[in-house]
């Protein structure tokens, strides 16, 4: 069953859609005049009904400089609404963009503390070397139910510890269970500050970021972040010499506060991105400042074991549906140490169930 969702403004944008056309607006104009001509004729004449028809007429004349007045007055009117809308600087085609904000967007519910402890339940059965991840989420999502919040709330969070161990597949299992759209940025790509918020005209290549992205192709407000690597984000620095780092651009994102009005630099149009939750990844904790780790729960994570990554093949490969030919050769390839601990990692685990998996649905030769 689908988890229950909660629509929330997200905005204070106003779409064409909202507003009165400038036609609309002279056609009100003109049907006021007319009427206040008749009111202040009938407190002149009194109730006299044959002389009300005889000016009707009259009334529904209007003369050319009336006509221009009227159309004069519309135009400033509708220009007024069109600045207030918060669109008025963005042009048709990046309006177009963001017509998916219209009528604001849902965002995911828990809606018991029993939801809570399922969800965090079927995390930590797939990946238990993860616990103090889940934990730190279990008790987010079971605060979130508890306060009644109309969305899933929990601390950001930096996963720190060698490469290998899930970290990044944890993310996705969670946004998984959540059933909550989810993107993911590496931070030692493309400059990851940029990447993740955009950037505003001005830039060689102005264009929204993966965040802004994710929330009007899913049409979700609540979507889960997922960066890998954090500690090893590039510096972006402008002509004018202008710093840009990923971890101060994340900084107004991680506080709730500043978060429910966040400008979207491309768009230059304030969202309520308070709702997005982050999960970040790094292999030490040198290159984090104490100011973006104050904003985070930092969990130190070890290596994995043997058996760990046995478990996890195993359970793995169960979910997979692989065969039980598949399944036993995997069991003995850890039982009899034909792999080696310094060489096995999640990654080598997963490929070893990827070419599982292929050999299996292989068609067979006659």
């Amino acid at each position: 069953m689908p988890r229950v969702t909660t629509s929330i403004p997200f905005h204070a944008l106003r779409f064409e859609d909202d507003l009165p056309t400038l036609h609309e607006v002279e056609r009100r104009l003109k049907t006021f005049l007319r009427g206040l001509r008749r009111q202040r004729q009938a407190a002149q004449t009194g109730d006299d009904d044959d002389a009300s028809e005889k000016m009707d007429q009259f009334f529904d004349y209007l003369n050319e400089a009336e006509r221009r007045k009227i159309r004069r007055r519309a135009h400033r009117y509708v220009q007024r609404l069109d600045a207030l809308s918060g669109l008025s600087h963005l042009s048709e085609e990046n309006r177009a963009k963001l017509t998916p904000l219209r009528g604001g967007l849902p965002v995911t519910r828990i809606t018991s503390e029993h939801e809570a402890d399922e969800i965090a339940a079927a995390l930590h059965a797939e990946m238990p070397w993860m616990a103090p991840a889940t934990e730190a989420v279990w008790h987010g999502l079971r605060a979130s139910a508890r306060e009644g919040q109309p969305g899933v709330r929990f601390t950001p969070l930096v996963l720190n510890g060698p490469p290998g161990i899930g970290k990044s597949f944890w993310a996705r299992r969670l946004a998984h269970h959540l059933e909550v759209p989810a993107t993911k940025i590496d931070a030692t790509g493309e400059p990851a500050s940029f990447a993740l918020t955009g950037s505003q005209r001005g830039w060689g290549s102005a264009h929204a970021g993966k965040l802004v992205n994710t929330v009007l192709n899913s049409r979700h407000a609540g979507p889960l972040v997922i960066i890998d690597e954090i500690e090893k984000a590039d510096e972006v620095h402008s002509n004018k010499g202008a710093r840009h780092t990923l971890t101060d651009a994340l900084l107004p994102l991680l506080e709730r506060m500043t978060a429910a009005t966040w400008e979207c630099p491309f768009f230059q149009v304030k969202m309520d991105m308070s709702w997005v939750n982050w999960v970040m990844t790094a292999n030490s904790r040198q290159g984090l400042p104490k100011p973006f780790q104050s904003r985070c729960v930092v969990l130190d994570l070890p290596d994995l074991t043997t058996g760990q990554l046995r478990d996890f093949a195993m359970n793995e490969a169960a979910r997979r549906g692989l065969p039980a030919p598949a399944v036993e050769a995997l069991a003995v390839l850890f039982e009899t140490g034909a792999v080696r601990q310094g060489r096995l990692n999640l990654r080598t685990v997963a490929r070893m169930l990827d070419r599982a998996e292929m050999l299996s649905n292989r068609p067979m030769l006659h």
